[in-house]
């Protein structure tokens, strides 16, 4: 898991018998435009200069998780079976009366495809190298991985408000009401509060985007092992596929679990974590991963960070490079266990 300089999201998940060299790798996510080159870079070094990439999943059209695709898409050694993206023109006809006559479906497409720059280009890139699109809705089964959300009701839902910005992580670190005086108020009052055995998660935080809570939310079984990715995805979207899971009889509980939104405070509630990680206090259950950039130095949110802390598991952040975890034996040069360590979060927010 890499995120660059800035915050983004890449993901290269290997499952399989490497013995026989019968495994299969899956792209999660690309990150910006240079996190390309290290996502290429990173599969030429542990798996092969010419690897065949089963699947390459865009959780949402945010370009901190899909510029980075563009350039894996394109190189010329390796091959791609299926793009798994969701394309909300593709759902044009039922999301018509939304904008108020304003648009012809024929002018509502162009649109959105005007407005979704990175989902074109990929959709060209498909198409001329003959790679499959498919769109990871809920049920959806990407190798190892089952997709809990978003179903495909609550994502046309979503489609007409893709088009809004997403909130910046500076509306995310300060508050709009009371200037900067009433946010330095707030964040001591924060600082005295939190501690790690007490819960300080806001119950109803400000919500995420509408794009953040179409993230794809998926699950990957692996003998005993339980790995859940989640994009930026909201407390909705986790809800969500939650309840989808349990429909299943799935054991929702994982033993890694990558961190909504680089651990915004927006995107994890107490009640949602309860319902996936289970309550707190706990010994140790797992692992957890947040895809912060170099420069980002206050993301996962101490809050955020924390809350994972007190549930049993390690968190860990990829600001100074590359988080690997391995299970098995693998007999490749370059595939031993990783020797990163997590981070303590400060107790402070």
């Amino acid at each position: 898991m890499r995120a660059g300089d800035s915050n983004g999201d890449a993901i290269v998940v290997k499952w399989g018998d490497s013995k026989y060299s019968d495994f299969y790798l899956n792209v999660v996510d690309g990150g910006f435009t240079d996190t390309g080159d290290q996502i290429i870079a990173h599969i030429k070094r542990y798996h092969s200069n010419r690897a065949i990439i089963a699947n390459v999943v865009l959780t949402h059209a945010d370009n901190d998780h899909a510029t980075g695709l563009i350039k894996l898409l394109e190189h010329p050694h390796f091959t791609i079976h299926t793009l798994w993206m969701n394309r909300p023109w593709d759902y044009v006809d039922e999301v018509l009366d939304k904008f108020h006559r304003l648009y012809t479906r024929e002018g509502l497409v162009k649109k959105m495809r005007e407005m979704h720059p990175y989902l074109v280009e990929m959709e060209k890139i498909a198409a001329r190298r003959g790679i499959a699109i498919r769109a990871p809705l809920q049920g959806a089964q990407i190798g190892a991985f089952t997709v809990l959300a978003p179903s495909r009701a609550r994502y046309v839902v979503l489609i007409p408000d893709l088009d809004k910005t997403p909130p910046s992580y500076a509306s995310d670190s300060a508050s709009t009401v009371g200037g900067i005086f009433g946010s330095a108020l707030k964040n001591i009052v924060e600082k005295i509060k939190e501690r790690l055995d007490l819960e300080t998660l806001d119950n109803n935080p400000p919500a995420t985007s509408a794009s953040n809570e179409s993230s794809v939310v998926q699950m990957g079984t692996f003998g005993t092992e339980r790995v859940l990715l989640t994009g930026d995805v909201g407390p909705e979207g986790l809800d969500e596929a939650a309840q989808y899971a349990e429909s299943l009889y799935l054991q929702i509980q994982p033993n890694l679990i990558q961190i909504p939104h680089h651990g915004s405070r927006r995107n994890v509630t107490a009640a949602v974590l309860n319902r996936w990680l289970g309550s707190y206090p706990s010994s140790r259950r797992g692992d957890a991963i947040a895809s912060v950039g170099k420069d980002e130095s206050r993301y996962p949110r101490a809050k955020v960070a924390n809350a994972f802390v007190r549930r049993g598991f390690d968190v860990y952040k990829t600001d100074t490079g590359w988080v690997n975890f391995h299970s098995g034996y693998d007999r490749r040069p370059n595939m031993g266990y990783a020797t990163t360590v997590p981070f303590s979060p400060d107790v402070e927010d």
